[in-house]
């Protein structure tokens, strides 16, 4: 038969007497639990450990004093994931109104790839992206996790007739645009190409010499004139320098993708203009041309410059 304490039983005091701590000790004990926890601040990143997956829910331990719980869809793009790996998550709330810890994998994600596209267009690096899929203007690109507009007029120094056959395809791009706040980021691949070209004419323009001989390609046939190719730096011979003859139009004398060779007369290394004839050409005006050269000079005599019409002037066979 169990004992019934009497009413005048104080159990206040019977409990107190179990406590063995005083109020003090309780508050240093508390202290050094706190202190052995992380410090952590909402709206920050820092990195936990996974110690528990599930085919919902990932627990993650980030050192505080409750463990943060992440739908596994979050992680849907690491089918590797495994129990200790370490992953940066995002600090939401440190409580909610269970006094749960509130954490987000994808949203530390979005957080760090923005860092490096901001990153990108602060230091002009080039970044790697793989082009998703087509849209109105031009193709989305997925840059460290987020999707990024590319223009159609951005792909290519030349005009793309077909998107379509760039999707799926891994390049190189410059982030030249980024609006903070819409979170809008505009890339680039055209500007690599044209950073390449540039340095090809930086090249070529230093290694000139008058009298030098070169090999261009006719790239271009217009009413007034030749747009030739000289590997990187393009010229134009003028339709009055096609031929010691009259030439009613410059299809009469030369075709798209003919070889030229023509002579370096003069060129602007400031201004990357030069002017050039065909290696047949080198001639003084009024000078009798000799024989041999009557059949070179209809299909190879040429002028290079550049396409400005208001310098034609300046360029004089030597």
């Amino acid at each position: 038969m169990l004992d019934v304490p009497s009413e005048e039983f104080d159990w206040d005091e019977s409990d107190a007497d179990k406590d063995e701590m005083d109020p003090e000790q309780r508050t240093k004990l508390e202290d050094l639990y706190e202190g052995s926890l992380n410090l952590i601040r909402e709206s920050e990143v820092v990195e936990g450990t996974v110690v528990s997956i599930g085919k919902k829910e990932i627990v993650v331990n980030i050192g505080y004093k409750s463990e943060g719980v992440i739908g596994a869809s979050e992680f849907r793009y690491n089918p590797e994931l495994r129990v200790g790996d370490a992953v940066p998550v995002f600090v939401e709330q440190q409580e909610d109104r269970n006094g749960q810890l509130v954490v987000s994998h994808r949203t530390a994600r979005i957080h760090s790839a923005w860092l490096k596209v901001n990153g990108a267009l602060e230091n002009d690096e080039i970044i790697m992206g793989i082009i998703k899929c087509r849209t109105k203007g031009g193709l989305i690109v997925d840059v460290f996790g987020i999707e990024a507009f590319l223009p159609g007029s951005q792909i290519d120094v030349k005009p793309i007739r077909d998107y379509d056959e760039y999707v799926g395809k891994q390049m190189e791009f410059k982030v030249v645009k980024i609006n903070q706040e819409y979170k809008n980021v505009v890339v680039s691949h055209k500007a690599l190409i044209e950073a390449e070209l540039e340095e090809q004419k930086r090249q070529i323009i230093s290694g000139l010499e008058k009298g030098q001989v070169l090999e261009g390609v006719v790239k271009n046939i217009t009413s007034y004139g030749v747009f030739v190719d000289l590997g990187g730096v393009d010229g134009l011979v003028h339709i009055t320098d096609l031929s010691w003859g009259r030439v009613s139009h410059p299809e009469e004398v030369v075709e798209v993708e003919q070889r030229l060779n023509v002579v370096i007369l003069d060129f602007d290394d400031d201004r990357k203009r030069i002017a050039s004839a065909s290696s047949s050409s080198q001639l003084t005006l009024g000078t009798p041309c000799p024989k041999e050269s009557m059949l070179e000079t209809r299909s190879k005599e040429r002028l290079l410059w550049w396409p400005t019409t208001e310098h034609s002037s300046k360029w004089r066979r030597a």
